[in-house]
């Protein structure tokens, strides 16, 4: 009897799993029907939509009783135009058969009933390509890097598109799937700037020396001439090798687009961001634009966002932007990763366990010269049972056996703060001991957290509660040098991400490609 129950249990419940799967089956084609008015409209064999090996499309085509949908002129036209201009978008026009569709718009009286399904379907499948290259990007930053931890963008383009189709609001679509940041729209713009710039045939600017106001140097007739093809010398000019104060106002308002110390002193990094031509700042825009797809197209209510090439931290609440901090990132050898994650809690006084990398390539070497290494930078060594092991004792073959643990303090490596948030790279955002280094224009320097200036007034603002956590409570307990865990109550998100373009006030702007990923990227996409 027993046995009975359990087989018909177990047939019940494989009944009730079929049954699932063709619930999930039928939600996976419950697609509204494509609304066709047009005159001609004509059957597709599957076998071509089974050439494209892609299930989107044949879901999609279901939707019509696999009959072809873009009879209509108007909409035809339409989609053609915006494939035609992609590049308007930083797009490649090439990725969407443009060519192919047009030869067949163009003679599409003479088309037979196969060549105008293999019209329909080509018009379906690229302009799905392009809605979706616009919401999430061509490319995903999942495959591309280790360090890029992103949340997936998935757009559900069928139900989009035949909404889009069956209201005749194409163009909204193409409108309302792309990125609102403010971020996106300059690149957009920036793009729309260079493109007016004429073609770029200056020759290298060659100096070996740093040159400086009232010098005289050869190499600054070709610095005038890019000083005056960007706009930022007006007028014309007699080229003449003499550093003049009107060239010292122009290479200050270059610097200062270029996110350089606006001192006119013509060093290095100004002549190499002023070597960089026309088409490779294009393709850096173009990069930039990949990138903001990958992001979020909605940001939260209130946010930190940290754009790693610019050293900057924006704090933005209610669209308004409350607090500016520079920061200092990782190096190009150990990078500060790109991600989305929440604030949870502020740390002041915190203890500093070095890290695996840090203690292989910077602790382990420098105690091999000097067993006090440690000691003088106030850290101490603990073996696996807690107990403090002398540095005397330490050994040399086994330093992953150990802790290393600084103590807090001003000259703490984590400085007096540390503001942390959920992420797999054990990274977070922090004070330092090393306060000068946000005097430099190049602040790549970190071991991959984000060092942030000025950070006790930070925490106050985040914590805001003047009551609880005045300024006289917070320096109370900075002065006890006690660890102390704050929860932040007000939800903040943190958004930490790179792009090194954009554009102000009709102004392009740049930034060092620190981690040296656009024109990488710029090849990839038109691979």
């Amino acid at each position: 009897m027993n046995k009975l129950y359990i087989l018909l249990l177990l047939c019940v419940f494989i009944s009730c799993k079929k049954d699932q799967k063709n619930a999930v089956q039928k939600t996976k084609k419950a697609l509204p029907a494509i609304v066709i008015t047009d005159a001609r409209t004509i059957d597709i064999d599957t076998a071509l939509i089974n050439a494209y090996k892609s299930e989107t499309l044949k879901q999609f085509y279901l939707s019509s009783d696999n009959k072809t949908i873009w009879g209509n002129l108007k909409k035809r036209s339409y989609v053609l135009s915006q494939l035609k201009k992609s590049d308007e978008l930083g797009l490649n026009p090439n990725d969407y058969r443009v060519k192919k569709m047009n030869l067949y718009e163009t003679q599409i009286n003479k088309l037979n009933n196969k060549q105008l399904a293999e019209y329909d379907l080509l018009l379906t499948h690229n302009f799905e390509k392009y809605v979706i290259h616009l919401y999430e990007g061509k490319l995903n930053p999942k495959y591309l890097y280790r360090d890029w931890a992103l949340e997936d963008k998935d757009l559900k383009i069928n139900t989009a598109l035949v909404k889009s189709f069956n209201h005749n609001t194409l163009d909204s679509l193409v409108k309302n799937i792309q990125s609102k940041s403010p971020t996106y729209k300059q690149l957009l713009k920036a793009l729309k700037l260079i493109n007016d710039f004429p073609d770029d045939n200056i020759k290298t600017i060659e100096a070996s020396e740093k040159i400086v106001f009232k010098d005289t140097n050869p190499a600054l007739i070709n610095i005038k001439k890019r000083l005056l093809y960007w706009n930022d010398m007006s007028g014309k000019d007699s080229l003449t090798t003499i550093y003049d104060s009107k060239t010292l106002e122009a290479v200050k308002k270059f610097q200062s687009r270029h996110g350089l110390i606006p001192d006119g002193v013509i060093g290095a990094s100004t002549i190499h961001a002023m070597n960089i031509s026309k088409e490779k700042r294009k393709h850096q825009i173009i990069a930039n634009l990949e990138r903001w797809r990958w992001y979020p197209n909605e940001f939260s209510e209130n946010y930190f966002i940290v754009n790693i090439p610019d050293f900057k931290l924006h704090v933005v609440e209610k669209n308004d932007t409350t607090a500016v901090r520079n920061v200092v990132v990782g190096t190009s050898k150990r990078k500060t990763p790109v991600l989305t994650s929440t604030l949870k809690s502020i740390v002041f006084n915190p203890t500093w366990t070095v890290p695996p990398t840090i203690l292989k390539e910077d602790v382990v070497p420098a105690m091999k010269r000097n067993r006090n290494y440690l000691k003088n930078k106030n850290i101490t060594i603990y073996n696996t049972a807690g107990h403090e092991v002398d540095p005397a004792n330490w050994n040399i073959n086994k330093p992953r056996s150990y802790r290393y643990i600084q103590k807090p303090g001003y000259y703490n490596s984590l400085g007096l703060i540390k503001i942390m948030f959920p992420n797999n790279y054990s990274v977070y955002l922090h004070d330092t001991n090393h306060r000068n280094y946000f005097e430099r224009s190049n602040r790549s320097l970190s071991s991959g957290c984000v060092r942030v200036e000025n950070p006790l007034e930070l925490a106050r603002h985040i914590l805001d509660d003047s009551k609880n956590w005045s300024k006289d409570k917070i320096d109370t307990i900075i002065a006890r040098k006690k660890t102390t865990s704050i929860k932040i109550t007000k939800k903040y998100k943190l958004y930490q991400w790179y792009w090194t373009a954009w554009s102000e006030k009709n102004q392009l702007i740049f930034r060092y490609d620190v981690y040296d990923l656009d024109e990488d990227l710029y090849a990839k996409l038109r691979n």
